[in-house]
């Protein structure tokens, strides 16, 4: 499994590429797919990045509901339906769609954030306030965090 850790800045050029983080290429390379599939946050103006293998199982996770169930149309017209296969270019970058950068609001920079088996692009002062309160609510409830 793909493991998805620290938090990368990177440059964003004019054509809208970006390099992807060595560390996370390596983790993406050993996937069915050698690249990221990106998709909107359903919860943050940031972009979800996953590996083929979890998409896959998030597929499967949709594929539960029952096929004509309002749940199951929510996740595939929000999800599937606006996922992206992004191969990495011979220097390792993804070139970003425009629907990508306008829902992260990304410009210059976009923040590459590891979520362990997942990670996340975000517009770096966006995220810097993001996790201010993600901090917090962490501090506050973290007596609830157990190991495995």
């Amino acid at each position: 499994m793909a493991l998805f850790l620290s938090t990368y800045v990177n440059k964003i050029d004019r054509k809208g590429r970006v390099s992807v983080p060595a560390a996370f290429r390596s983790a993406l390379i050993s996937e069915k797919f050698s690249g990221a599939v990106l998709f909107p946050s359903i919860s943050h103006s940031a972009i979800e990045g996953w590996g083929m293998n979890r998409m896959e199982d998030l597929s499967a996770g949709i594929d539960a509901f029952d096929p004509f169930s309002d749940e199951r149309d929510a996740f595939t017209l929000s999800i599937l339906a606006d996922a992206h296969q992004l191969s990495f270019d011979t220097e390792g970058r993804i070139l970003l769609p425009l629907q990508l950068i306008d829902h992260a609001n990304l410009v210059e920079q976009a923040a590459f954030v590891g979520r362990g088996s997942t990670f996340q692009i975000w517009e770096p002062v966006a995220l810097s306030h993001s996790q201010q309160e993600a901090r917090k609510r962490a501090r506050a409830d973290r007596q609830t965090l157990k190991l495995q």
